[in-house]
């Protein structure tokens, strides 16, 4: 099977989710009824088709050729720039952008089906909206009027694109140790100058225009990470009435050569006095950078699920077409999808992938629900998870995809090493999975002393009560096997809860016990999917086996994971 395999978006499972799964129409509870869940399907519906017909086929030149540095401006793989103009024109990216920024305001459940839409069909350009979106959050809750009016709009309407620029040469996850200076000038803005690096989609030409946000110092300013505060810096010159004109002190130095993900330009950037501006308060610039940080993580977790879900379509189309020896039980002419282990490869894909794309949707609602419910900090208490344990999954899913192709698979003409490389590095960029466990465990769990991890742990709880309730072998295995992960899950919380006094004990073994508190979420989402599937007049049996299989073959994980928290540090 060639690289040119049709992506499929998947709008039946998100049909599901969003109507069905968690026992009502979730996006009609949390938007008042403005829209539902049929609407919702049809949104990622049309995502999709526009994904599959302008992003996919644009993913093999963009890995194949990538981005460019020429005479000292990006250029992108032809069709890159016409892409995103038909991104931008079809209203895809006003339409994710809040309605306090001026957005049409989608409800987060449903950005979730979309973030994994555009990942699974272009991730390498997916990257650019991502940041985009990101900034459009972080100005939209510090940005004065005048600038929300001068630049905000313009990220809002796609006319423009955002970044964020945090990582220094010295200064990489240790953000006190930043030294990008910002020295005021006479009419209020501000001459920035330093270097950057890592920075994603840094530089281009698919757009008008580039807004960098930019953590720098400030003369006097105190020493590190209270010193920081956050500027908006234009590639080019914006005058007051908008027009865009010659180029400001960003130079382009060098483009990074990088394992996957090759057409996103990744940007060392230098600023020699370019004209910046103050957004939020001076020395307030984490707390602005945060609100990116925050959005760019969970939308992480739906990039883990979108290049997940391509590698397992690849490598199930394959497998469903090739041929090779004879298969157990089954008659000859059997394709290789019937093999025991190649079946359990795929299962073990979808299940996991199933897991991601539902619990990328329950927290898109929790935070939908924050202000009228109080679910803030269990949808807080879920980003951390959602982008460490479905990046660190999704390697185990694109690396199973190669095995499926067998010797193929690592053959790039086959185009399913690619979705392993770009995956790649998920698990550590916007902060790496020790940098999630070190929040989870520090901020959310030990602080609270585990409280809301008992949230989480009740509700679980509830749902396997309803899942007692059905006359179904499924449903009890389902059942028996969340109540001894809930309970082995609540050992490792008081164990962890238990380091407090030993710090190095606890964050010895935070990512094991984010990848638990992970694993056991992934569970009950197919715990809810049981519930759900034996209350429907047409259930749908290949749920159920899906669910069986993630409890039977990625459940047992969180006792392994709790005996490893239990230990502590071992050195």
């Amino acid at each position: 099977m060639a690289a040119d395999t049709p992506y499929v978006p998947p709008v039946s499972d998100y049909a599901f989710l969003y109507g069905e799964a968690f026992g009502l129409d979730l996006v009609a509870r949390s938007s008042g009824g403005e829209i539902t869940a049929e609407d919702a399907a049809e949104i990622v519906a049309g995502a999709g088709e526009f994904a599959a017909s302008v992003l996919a086929p644009l993913e093999a030149v963009g890995d194949q050729v990538g981005a460019q540095l020429v005479d000292g401006t990006v250029r992108l793989p032809e069709g890159f720039a016409e892409a995103y103009l038909a991104l931008v024109e079809s209203g895809w990216i006003t339409a994710e952008a809040p309605a306090s920024a001026g957005g049409d305001g989608l409800p987060e459940s449903v950005r979730a089906g979309l973030g994994e839409i555009w990942n699974a069909s272009n991730a390498a350009f997916a990257l650019c909206w991502l940041l985009t979106a990101g900034q459009i959050h972080a100005l939209d809750a510090v940005a004065s009027p005048e600038m929300r009016e001068k630049f905000l709009t313009k990220l809002v309407s796609g006319e423009w694109t955002g970044t964020m620029n945090l990582t220094e040469p010295d200064a990489g996850t240790d953000l006190g140790a930043i030294r990008t200076m910002a020295t005021p000038n006479d009419d209020g803005s501000w001459a920035i100058s330093g270097q950057k690096i890592f920075i994603t989609w840094g530089d281009h030409d698919i757009a008008e225009n580039i807004l960098h946000l930019v953590l720098a110092r400030t003369p006097g300013a105190p020493e590190g990470a209270k010193g920081l505060s956050l500027f908006v810096v234009p590639r080019n010159h914006v005058a007051d009435d908008g027009t865009v004109g010659e180029r400001n002190g960003v130079t382009t130095v060098a483009l990074e050569h990088k394992l996957g993900i090759h057409a996103s330009p990744t940007c060392v950037l230098a600023y020699e006095g370019a004209t910046g501006y103050l957004a939020g308060e001076l020395h307030g610039g984490l707390a602005g950078m945060f609100v990116m940080m925050n959005s760019a993580r969970a939308g992480m977790g739906f990039q883990a699920t979108g290049i997940s879900d391509r590698a397992y379509q690849q490598a199930l189309a394959y497998a469903e077409s090739r041929l090779q020896g004879p298969v157990i039980g089954r008659p000859a002419g059997t394709p290789i999808a019937q093999h025991p282990d190649v079946q359990r490869m795929l299962l073990s894909m979808s299940s996991r992938i199933f897991a991601m794309r539902a619990l990328g949707v329950f927290t898109g609602d929790l935070f939908d629900r924050a202000e009228t419910d109080g679910t803030g900090a269990l949808a807080e208490f879920f980003v951390p998870i959602l982008k460490g344990w479905a990046t660190e999954d999704a390697l185990l899913v694109t690396s199973d995809a190669i095995q499926v192709h067998g010797g193929m698979g690592f053959i790039e003409e086959t185009g399913v090493a690619q979705h392993y490389r770009d995956a790649r590095i998920m698990p550590i960029y916007e902060g790496t999975t020790a940098i999630q466990s070190n929040d989870l465990v520090g901020r959310k769990v030990i602080r609270d002393q585990g409280a809301t991890a008992e949230t989480l742990f009740v509700q679980i709880d509830e749902t396997i009560a309803h899942l007692r309730a059905l006359s179904h072998d499924v449903a009890q295995r389902t059942a028996d096997r969340l109540e001894r992960a809930v309970a082995a899950s609540r050992r490792a919380t008081a164990d962890l809860i238990g380091f407090a006094g030993s710090p190095r004990d606890a964050y010895a073994v935070s990512v094991p016990y984010l990848m638990l508190l992970g694993t056991l979420a992934g569970g009950w989402m197919h715990g809810f999917a049981v519930v759900a599937t034996l209350g429907s007049a047409d259930a749908d049996a290949a749920r159920l086996t899906s669910a069986d299989f993630y409890g039977a073959h990625h459940l047992p994980r969180v006792h392994a994971l709790a005996e490893t928290v239990a230990a502590g540090e071992i050195a």
